[in-house]
């Protein structure tokens, strides 16, 4: 089982995976630690992560990032309008009731859900790190914003799913930077007085502030505040904006009119921002950003930090909000740790730093890499191979959730809703809630103050409906009970409903000596009698889910084809390349003018085909068959400059082994003493039989002219070295005999170990592996 944490970005994710030794951050195909969360499509392949982010400028309009942003909300949401709009160039629309983009791909216009983006980019991760691991990879947790509802969670799980991977937990962002954090301290004080963190998270699109209290074993989030719009794409964006002003009055043209040049214009303005973190200036240079025109400018970081201050600004009321929340005082805070990649932001890091005056700003954690070495500990605790720490974590719930419901005539309760988990509720959780009931009966559960939520996100959550509920035997409302359960993925789910019946149980008469006594009482017992229920959610049906797994399935195999394809594309245009330059020069000795003529006539066609209309456009299979042709004709030759090359150091290695056997066999050695003179001359007569095979081979290898296929080859000499070790060990590896003892003498009996005891055999090691995390 691979263990797989994943921080879900949405500028880039990272993987972290679990090894004996610890935690690995692991890289992907261009060996970076970080994958772009981007999707694209194209006219043959999609290209997910970083395929995406290489193509990103030429093929804007199809790919689409802001994936996390995306996830699990509509069309019509005003965030989606009016905030994540701006930052996305494909074309938005309704897919199923969710938000969703039109692109093109192989040439045709699809629709794609954002739940089918996530999926796509989920099966790219998945691959990256079961290509680290070599083996295949099923079991993640994911780490996701703290504010994310429980629609979106829903639909997270939905795309996980649809990528084939099974979430043993959606975990919160900054609760897995905390478990990161604790895990690895030792020196945590008692449950009594416990040590109170902020971690301040500000990203690419969101700040999170969260207080903990860490104690031995354990951390309890006490609250956790959040600025969904508070991220180094709004810095960068403030940006934008300037310069579009700036150039429109330079340069006489509107950047933020033209998709691309705004594109350009944002790349620009993010590395001025990078630039501007370590300098006191920087200048701006976008090639062509519009109407062939080279924009230049440049900025100084006071003039930065004036454009930006709408933007931090708000960065000590999110930290005033989390304090308050928690209800810890600045006093008692112990200390203060930054992660994410905006904190480098020398005005993002003063501003943190205003709202804690009397607090050092730490970076004890990987300000990029915490979240996801988190997730990976959680998946850890969460596995049956790793042995981790005991550690338990308290989250909190970000929403209240009630439970409400229509009166019935008769019901004591005039109450037709019920704030079952408030704001802060230690998650998971479980309640029980008592309804009095005659028939069937509804329920719907949904967010208490939708005003809290992202955007426009539906504060409706689920509708639970119970069956087959009727009057009890004296027509009286039946009490009805029903456990509710916000799980460990913040997700609210119906776990239960029952009655309580109290039944009578008489107990058989019992005959002592033949005898028979009477009857115990009757004995009064409650059993639970299940109500059958239908839960209505915003996850997906699985018929639904069903069938756009085999679609992702199918894309996925697709892409495989067109890359393989590519591949067998790449490997014939280089061997006609290769072979041709080499012909002339390395092998030069070793071909023959009619072999030459026909493999450069090989060559030639499959390079004239290769740039034909047919040949480029065509199967795997044509590729393939054209690259054997060809290496039917050159392997030949490359097999004779290889043998050449390698029959020297074969030749010698051989001969080695012939001495030495030989020498021992010779010596007059104390060591090899005891073995049979017989057994010591077969040695010498093998050593002298291949040393005469290798000597006439010699000889007529040497009459042969280079181009010719050779008769010594390297294989045939390895395996005479190998036929001389293994007939010749064995003899010379034969143990002394015994000394015969003297008469009247007894041999001394060898001590042998004690049987081992249950108790013994108890403490050897075994079981699951056990991880560092010191």
């Amino acid at each position: 089982m691979a263990v797989v944490g994943v921080d879900f970005g949405s500028l880039h994710s990272k993987i972290g995976v679990a090894r004996n030794r610890g935690i690995d951050i692991i890289v992907n195909e261009v060996s970076n630690r970080a994958t772009p969360s981007l999707v694209g499509f194209g006219s043959k392949l999609r290209a997910i992560g970083e395929s995406a982010k290489t193509q990103e400028t030429s093929n804007f309009k199809n790919t689409i990032g802001s994936l996390k942003r995306l996830i699990g909300r509509t069309l019509n949401d005003p965030e989606i309008q009016e905030v994540e709009k701006k930052f996305l160039n494909a074309q938005l629309l309704d897919v199923n009731g969710t938000v969703g983009v039109k692109v093109r791909y192989q040439n045709e216009e699809h629709q794609f859900s954002a739940t089918q983006l996530v999926a796509m980019y989920f099966g790219k991760l998945r691959d990256i790190a079961a290509n680290e691991l070599k083996t295949g990879v099923t079991d993640v947790v994911i780490a996701v914003p703290g504010w994310y509802t429980d629609v979106q969670r829903r639909a997270l799980l939905d795309a996980a799913s649809i990528a084939n991977l099974n979430v043993l937990r959606v975990v919160n962002d900054s609760t897995a930077v905390a478990l990161g954090y604790g895990i690895t301290k030792s020196d945590l004080p008692e449950a009594e007085n416990p040590r109170h963190v902020v971690f301040v998270d500000v990203g690419h699109s969101n700040m999170t502030v969260t207080v903990v209290a860490f104690s031995k074993g354990q951390l309890t989030v006490k609250a956790t505040a959040y600025d969904r719009h508070l991220g180094g794409r709004d810095i960068d964006y403030a940006l934008v904006q300037h310069f579009a002003e700036e150039f429109k009055e330079k340069y006489k043209i509107d950047v933020l009119s033209n998709p691309k040049a705004t594109f350009r214009l944002a790349a620009g303005c993010e590395r001025l921002k990078k630039i501007l973190s370590a300098n006191p200036e920087a200048n701006l240079s976008v090639e062509s950003i519009m109407n062939d025109i080279d924009a230049s400018s440049k900025l100084h970081r006071d003039q930065y930090e004036q454009l930006i201050a709408h933007v931090i600004d708000r960065i000590p009321g999110v930290v005033e909000q989390a304090l308050a929340d928690a209800q810890v005082p600045l006093d008692k805070i112990d200390s203060v740790e930054l992660v994410g990649g905006s904190t480098r932001v020398p005005a993002v890091r003063a501003k943190i730093q205003s709202a804690f005056p009397s607090h050092t700003l730490r970076t004890t954690l990987n300000q990029d890499e915490a979240c996801a070495r988190g997730a990976t500990f959680t998946c850890a605790m969460l596995s049956p191979i790793f042995r981790v720490r005991e550690f338990s974590m308290h989250d909190v719930q970000p929403y209240s959730i009630k439970i409400s419901w229509e009166r019935t005539p008769g019901d004591p309760d005039e109450d037709t809703e019920l704030v079952v988990f408030p704001k802060g509720n230690t998650v998971p959780s479980t309640k029980v809630l008592t309804f009095y009931r005659k028939a069937a009966f509804d329920l719907e559960a949904s967010y208490a103050d939708p005003s809290q939520l992202p955007g426009g996100v539906n504060p409706w959550i689920a509708r639970f409906t119970a069956k087959n509920v009727t009057a009890d035997a004296n027509g009286d409302m039946t009490c009805v009970k029903l456990k509710v359960r916000l799980n460990t993925h913040g997700i609210l789910s119906f776990e239960q409903a029952y009655i309580e019946e109290t039944v009578e149980q008489e107990e058989a008469a019992m005959e002592v000596d033949g005898e028979a006594q009477q009857a115990q009482p009757k004995k009064k017992k409650v059993v639970k009698k299940e109500v059958p229920f239908v839960v209505g959610n915003s996850a997906l049906d699985k018929s639904l889910l069903e069938k756009l797994r085999e679609e992702e399935a199918q894309m996925h195999a697709a892409d495989k084809l067109v890359m393989d394809t590519e591949d067998a594309k790449n490997a014939l245009e280089e061997y006609v390349y290769d072979m041709r330059g080499k012909l002339d020069d390395r092998y030069a000795s070793y071909v023959q003018q009619p072999e030459k003529e026909a493999l450069l006539k090989q060559l030639q066609e499959s390079e004239d085909w290769l740039y034909s209309e047919e040949g480029e456009d065509a199967t795997k299979s044509a590729y393939i068959s054209r690259l054997d042709a060809a290496k039917q004709i050159g392997n030949p030759i490359v097999t004779r400059w290889r043998e050449t090359e390698e029959r020297g150091r074969n030749v010698s290695a051989l001969r080695e082994t012939i001495n030495t056997y030989m020498s021992y066999a010779t010596s007059g050695d104390e060591k090899y003493a005891h073995i049979d003179e017989k057994d010591k001359q077969s040695i010498v007569e093998k050593c002298a039989t291949i040393q005469k095979w290798l000597d006439d081979q010699i000889a007529r290898q040497s009459e042969r002219p280079k181009n010719v296929d050779p008769v010594l080859k390297s294989e045939e000499i390895a395996k005479k070295r190998e036929e001389i070790i293994y007939f010749a060990t064995p003899i010379l590896t034969k143990p002394k005999p015994k000394p015969t003892p003297a008469p009247g003498t007894e041999t001394p009996k060898q001590e042998q170990a004690p049987p081992k005891t249950e108790e013994a055999k108890a403490e050897e090691p075994k079981g699951p592996s056990e991880m560092d995390v010191d």
